[in-house]
């Protein structure tokens, strides 16, 4: 039974139990017992059922969608009773959102706008004047999709992007499927580009269809609701299991998915191994993003992100990817993220990708004619005040029989863009399945990316840290000086390859990493830099993990301090192994992929001040340290060209959380000053004409100097991180 603009479930609640059973394609994940402590707070509620709706994937996708509730509370200035609506602020994410996250609204002062209305052509403006109906000055800014809940009556509204109902909302003949999959009870708008003009229309299809369960947004997403958290949740789950329902094969037989594979997937491991080979490439030519294409300042670029996900694969493998790919996404939230089209590459997945010029060769002109295409859009559907064109460059690539690339500027945002390209195939299949999928015009795509409003949300955003857009490999960086230099670069917006040689040290550090910067920022391999086979599947995990490699830090290393006669041929070869073996062969692999990318880097190397200063007891890892010193100027030398600057930093004495003091050599070292081990941290910093300890996060420091941006045009340089030890200057 359906009453007069209030849902009434066709199923009553069941306990938790119950209701896990109900549902196959969405997740039922409400708690009754956490829910009864919420109990009376409509607002904790909305936000418990708010992160059950972010946490699948399959309801809404990062970023996307937005929920409300509307409760009464008390006016600070009058005292008196008014009815407030808490709504998903501007920015935020459903799945992660909390009670700040909220934006809260008068709801009278909120419909009270229409007076004011100047009708859509004007309808921007009363973005800026939601700020006059705050109801609490402390909480998020408002976003564009305020008037969609607040023009409608209900206490809880849920507005979702799911796969399953855009694939109704998309397809050709949609309001007619939906009219009489839900017998009339579902609503339809067409499409309409959110804004106050979407919440006017949303108003006037409920007056029109009175007790109707939710409405259709057409080729964007579903509005549903109820007069409790529950009760939207059910509906939600209830509107979105059958949408999901209706999608599935006919038992008789259909259609062939997409019209069938055109080709087969290569096997997994090969199609890891060309897209590792690929990948940098790729990233080369998103990132060159001026009009003469030269390489970004600083090397910085594109973060990437690789799928082979079976969806993905299914798409791209088929017969009617190259009719669907040029058509674009539907959703809005989809195709913020996605650009107007992918780039499908012409390359057969027998192409020999290791052949670096000769890829390239092939897909410039890709690239070229890609950003041609979007030039053309730009130039086709520009407004008089219409914001200057952005990057042309493609955000999805697509490889058949590989997988799908994705750039953008962090890693959040290309991994996010990947998520995103996904819902749209579900959405392509959906819709092909019952239907013809239908596109947004080109035109209504071109309002929704260069709006005005977005283009201010982009200008609000902060600017980028020094090191965003910037992937860095250092070696040994599970522990000690490593560590503090991941550390710092991650703090300055890097992506960070934590490798080491011992796998239960490493997932300790990757461990720590996700905990103090989230799970974009770092990626994890094991690396023992005199293994070559390591090395090189080391940084095939960092391209397919980021795209690419733009700093290579060479830490790891080794000490051992005994008198020439004690020194063993087994500690030489180890210590030259460890320390100048690996560093070029490090460098060696680093610099083919900086050269794949050609967007310059940088190579910095942690040497030594015995590099310089002839100490007893230290022949061999003296010598091995003025080796790496004189590797890193002629690699310096040779590597200009590319804009690949290499630079030294000679630490000395850092004592602190540092490998450098196992295996003997705090022994040796104090043997050799005549002093205890205990004397030794004491010992270093009087010597010093600073008399300072060193720390491994001094080290970091030099070494973001060198990356930052504000010595672009240097190379070969030492910079010496020792407190000051007047025998260790370079003369």
């Amino acid at each position: 039974m359906i009453t007069e603009n209030k849902t009434v479930l066709h199923n009553p609640p069941l306990g938790d139990g119950g209701r896990v059973g109900a549902f196959k394609h969405v997740s039922y994940l409400w708690n009754e017992k956490e829910a009864a402590k919420l109990a009376g707070d409509e607002v904790a509620l909305l936000v418990y059922r708010s992160n059950l709706l972010g946490a699948d994937l399959r309801l809404t996708n990062y970023g996307g969608g937005n929920t409300s509730c509307k409760a009464i509370a008390k006016d600070p200035l009058t005292n008196k009773d008014v009815e407030v609506m808490w709504v998903k602020g501007s920015g935020g994410d459903l799945g992660t959102m909390k009670r700040s996250g909220l934006a809260a609204l008068y709801v009278d002062r909120l419909r009270a706008l229409k007076n004011v209305y100047r009708g859509i052509e004007h309808e921007d403006e009363m973005v800026e004047l939601f700020d006059h109906c705050i109801y609490d000055l402390a909480s998020k800014a408002p976003s564009i999709d305020t008037a969609l809940h607040g023009f409608l009556p209900f206490k809880h509204i849920d507005h979702l992007h799911p796969d399953a109902a855009i694939a109704l909302a998309a397809a050709k003949d949609g309001e007619k499927i939906v009219k009489e999959l839900f017998n009339g009870t579902i609503g339809w708008v067409k499409w309409q580009r959110p804004g106050f003009e979407l919440g006017l229309m949303l108003k006037q299809c409920l007056d029109e269809n009175p007790g109707i369960r939710g409405i259709m947004l057409g080729s964007h997403g579903l509005f549903t609701w109820g007069e409790t958290a529950y009760e939207s949740y059910i509906n939600t789950l209830e509107v979105i299991e059958r949408c999901a329902e209706y999608l599935l094969p006919s038992p008789k037989g259909g259609k062939e998915t997409f019209g069938g594979a055109k080709i087969q997937s290569l096997p997994k491991e090969e199609r890891l191994k060309k897209a590792a080979a690929l990948m940098p490439i790729l990233r080369g030519f998103c990132s060159n993003n001026d009009a003469t294409r030269n390489p970004p300042p600083g090397g910085r670029g594109t973060v990437g992100h690789f799928t082979d996900d079976d969806r993905v694969l299914e798409y791209i493998n088929s017969n009617d990817l190259e009719r669907l790919a040029p058509m674009g996404t539907s959703c809005p939230d989809h195709f913020l993220r996605t650009k107007i089209s992918p780039l499908v590459l012409n390359l057969t997945t027998d192409e020999d990708v290791t052949n670096v010029n000769a890829i390239k060769q092939k897909l410039q002109p890709q690239f070229e004619e890609y950003r041609k295409m979007y030039a053309d859009y730009y130039n086709t559907c520009k407004h008089r005040n219409s914001p200057a064109m952005r990057d042309a460059n493609p955000v999805i690539i697509l490889y058949p029989g590989v997988g799908m690339f994705s750039f953008a500027k962090d890693k959040q945002t290309t991994r996010v863009a990947s998520e995103f390209y996904i819902n749209a195939i579900n959405v392509m299949k959906g819709a092909e399945a019952i239907s013809e999928y239908t596109s947004l015009p080109r035109q209504e795509a071109f309002n929704i990316e260069y709006w005005l409003l977005e283009e201010a949300k982009l200008q609000r955003m902060p600017k980028p840290k020094p090191l965003s857009g910037r992937i860095a490999l250092i070696t040994g960086s599970a522990g000690g000086i490593g560590k503090a230099i991941a550390k710092k670069f991650a703090d300055e917006g890097a992506c960070i390859v934590i490798n080491d040689i011992n796998e239960e040290r490493m997932k300790g550090a990757m461990e720590e990493f996700k905990q103090q910067f989230g799970r974009d920022t770092a990626a994890s391999t094991l690396l023992d830099v005199t293994n070559n086979e390591t090395i090189e599947k080391a940084f095939a995990d960092a391209v397919l993990a980021f795209g690419g490699v733009d700093i290579v830090v060479n830490n790891a290393g080794i000490s051992i301090s005994k008198s020439i006669t004690d020194h063993s041929i087994t500690d030489w070869d180890k210590l030259y192994d460890i320390l100048v073996k690996g560093q070029f062969l490090v460098s060696k692999i680093g610099v083919e992929i900086m050269r794949k990318q050609n967007i310059g880097g940088d190579i910095i190397n942690i040497v030594s001040k015995n590099s310089v200063v002839a100490g007893p007891n230290n022949a061999g890892y003296g010598s091995a340290k003025a080796a790496q010193a004189h590797l890193s100027r002629l690699l310096a030398a040779e590597l200009g060209a590319d804009k690949i600057r290499v630079n030294v930093v000679n630490p000395d004495a850092v004592i602190a959380d540092s490998n450098i003091w196992a295996g003997g050599w705090a022994e040796g070292r104090a043997k050799a000053y005549g002093i205890k081990v205990e004397e030794l941290p004491a010992y270093y910093a009087k010597r010093t004409l600073l008399n300072e300890t060193i720390l491994p996060e001094d080290i970091a420091n030099a070494c973001f100097v060198f990356v930052s941006g504000l010595l672009n045009k240097s190379t070969g340089n030492t910079l010496n991180v020792d407190g000051g030890v007047a025998a260790a200057f370079l003369r």
